[in-house]
């Protein structure tokens, strides 16, 4: 990661891109460079591409016993624990998240290897009663084959991890492609996966634009399986080009996630939960608590008490222990959110509290923006449709149960929903009615290995996580063994 150590790796070698190519990597907490690292070139997918496939149709890996495959996600997991201070600063330095924030990503990333090592190893054959003794009827699980696994810049490890886990538990072999933004602790990580005894040619790692690897890692019917998280616009075409192949497709596309607050809702712990699920990590989060949708009988006073402590958060460089959230993964990405803050105020949203770029000069370097709230806006408002990825909370209102539900859903996107109420019986209702693949009730922003997520609508299709996260890299195969052959009898031959 210094540009003099090859950062691709192909074919169980690291090597530079083929051109040469290369990328400075910003701390976006003060502007320096904290890397220099090989840009792959389409030359250099397309490789990558193809030393997956060999490896799958000539290699070992597919056949390789559940047991021995459960046990490297172990020792991947192991080394995780080995190495998490370190990769934990990896990951701050990369994104500009917390350390504190870091540290809980990869104990999240060694919970997921420990979860499908777990369960590939129960995950068995099904037998099917067809009626005949004579005939065994088999449903058996085998590897996808080569996956594709393009990974977003906000939590790099983390998510490419929900991808690679499972695929190398059910025996697929692939290519990760990080963020170009992010890709450092990819690349550590792989290293890690190296020693832990992933053969050769089953992990491939690439990293470089989308728009310029895109068609290498997508457009081939030598791909079997596209994994994406990102934006809907990169998804669609994603979706788009593996149709022409019949290539299978899971994307997670983002979301607009409602946090619902009824009037009988505990205080404290809304307030606190509602500032937690949306300005953690800068806002930078798919799953964030973005829109408000709080009862009207409490919006002035707890928008108030929103505004209070969000104007307390201490946002600062990551690595800073007084920091309790870090800047935003860019300057770009800053100038994107600035935009949006600019279109609330010309759509008529009220500017409660943030909106500015931070003044102290402490802040001069980094790409800073504090939390922002904006009150009385509603769906006609591109700030409450659009997906702003930074800290922006859209407070809406509501007077009845039926409304709340109404404007929960009355989103394109279907990820994720918190519900807040003391009345379950209410709370089972409305979690019921949402239209979104996670939803917390009287809690916010927790997962666990074990259950599936994705999203509804246009956040996606396909799990990850969970059983079913397993299954997406799976293929089922039907096998009828008649064990007392006999003719037919159906053509007489006479």
């Amino acid at each position: 990661m210094s540009g003099d150590i090859p950062d691709l790796y192909i074919a169980g070698e690291w090597v530079h891109s083929s051109d040469g190519g290369t990328r400075k990597l910003i701390n976006p907490a003060d502007g320096s460079v904290v890397a220099v690292v090989d840009e792959a070139t389409p030359d250099d997918a397309a490789r990558a591409v193809a030393a997956a496939r060999a490896t799958f149709d000539e290699g070992s890996w597919p056949a390789t016993p559940v047991a021995d495959r459960a046990a490297i996600l172990d020792r991947i997991a192991d080394l995780l624990e080995r190495d998490k201070e370190a990769l934990a600063r990896i990951e701050t330095e990369d994104t500009g998240k917390t350390l504190v924030e870091s540290r809980i990503d990869i104990d999240d990333v060694t919970s997921v290897f420990r979860y499908y090592a777990r369960l590939v190893a129960v995950e068995s054959d099904r037998l099917v009663d067809v009626g005949d003794p004579t005939v065994i009827s088999r449903v058996v699980r085998e590897p996808i084959g080569v996956c594709v696994l393009i990974a977003p810049w906000n939590y790099p490890l983390l998510q490419i991890s929900w991808k690679i886990a499972p695929a190398l538990a059910a025996g697929c072999t692939m290519v990760a492609k990080p963020s170009e933004v992010t890709p450092l602790s990819t690349i550590a990580f792989v290293r890690l996966a190296e020693e832990a005894g992933v053969p050769p040619g089953v992990l491939n790692l690439v990293q470089g634009s989308g728009a310029v690897l895109g068609d290498a890692l997508t457009d081939t019917p030598d791909v079997d399986l596209i994994s994406f998280t990102g934006g809907l616009a990169t998804g669609r075409r994603i979706a788009s080009v593996a149709a022409q192949h019949v290539t299978k497709c899971a994307v997670e596309l983002g979301g607009k996630n409602p946090h619902i607050v009824f009037a009988d809702a505990e205080w404290e712990s809304s307030v606190d939960q509602v500032v937690t699920g949306v300005f953690l990590h800068s806002g930078q989060v798919c799953s964030s608590g973005t829109r408000l949708i709080v009862e009207e009988s409490i919006a002035d006073d707890f928008v108030a008490e929103l505004a209070k402590r969000a104007a307390k958060i201490k946002f600062g460089n990551g690595l800073d222990p007084a920091s309790e959230t870090g800047p935003l993964v860019s300057e770009q990405h800053r100038e994107k959110v600035e935009a949006y803050v600019a279109l609330g105020i010309s759509e008529g949203a009220k500017l409660i509290v943030g909106g500015e770029r931070p003044t102290d000069p402490a802040f001069a370097n980094g790409s800073y923006f504090p939390p922002t709230i904006f009150d009385r806006c509603d769906r006609t408002m591109r700030i409450v449709r659009e997906e702003t990825f930074g800290p922006i909370l859209t407070v809406e209102r509501f007077s009845t149960e039926a409304e709340a539900i109404t404007l929960g859903n009355d989103t394109e996107y279907g990820l994720a929903a918190g519900v807040r109420t003391s009345d379950a019986a209410r709370g089972e209702r409305v979690v019921r009615a949402l239209r979104h693949g996670t939803v917390w009730l009287n809690d916010f922003g927790y997962y666990t290995a074990a259950a599936e997520w994705g999203g509804f609508k246009k956040s996606g299709n396909g799990r990850e996580l969970g059983p079913t996260g397993l299954a997406e890299y799976q293929e089922m195969k039907h096998i009828w063994h008649n064990t007392s052959p006999k003719p037919a009898g159906w053509f007489k031959g006479d």
